[in-house]
């Protein structure tokens, strides 16, 4: 299981002592518990789910980092993009923009789509095959721009 692996990591972290890797590991672990404790009753994550907050907390990263470089806090941006690196590790391998487009393509044929107003469709079939493997930021724009052309 992806937590376990998250646990063993942070074992690893602490013996080595790497600050960030503990701390970035402790976050997302305690992200992982916070949503398994939310709602009225606890539950284990599946893999997928731990996922989906892995994704969460790594797009986070990646704001507050952008954040901070425009308020000029450089020494602050690093760290936040060295916590999102280590994040970065245990996500599958995004898409690439090959990938993507034949993904969209083959949605975009399948929905029948024929422009822009059928975004939706298109992209209710499209975000179960991504998963996190692309932003949805990165895919709506890809959508939009075959749906334009």
């Amino acid at each position: 299981m992806l937590k376990e692996k998250l646990r063993s990591d942070l074992t690893t972290a602490m013996k080595a002592r790497d600050e960030v890797r503990v701390a970035t590991l402790r976050m997302a672990l305690t992200a992982v518990t916070n949503a398994e404790t939310a709602g009225t009753e606890h539950h284990d994550l599946s893999d997928d789910e731990v996922m989906t907050v892995l994704v969460r907390e790594t797009k986070k990263r990646r704001e507050s980092a952008e954040a901070f470089d425009g308020a000029g806090r450089v020494e602050l941006a690093d760290r936040e993009r060295a916590e999102e690196q280590v994040l970065v590790e245990y996500l599958p391998q995004p898409l690439t923009d090959e990938e993507l487009s034949s993904i969209v393509a083959a949605a975009i044929a399948e929905t029948g789509a024929e422009g822009p107003r059928q975004m939706g469709q298109v992209m209710k079939v499209v975000q179960p095959q991504v998963g996190s493997r692309a932003d949805g930021k990165r895919v709506s724009s890809e959508v939009k721009r075959q749906l334009s052309s």
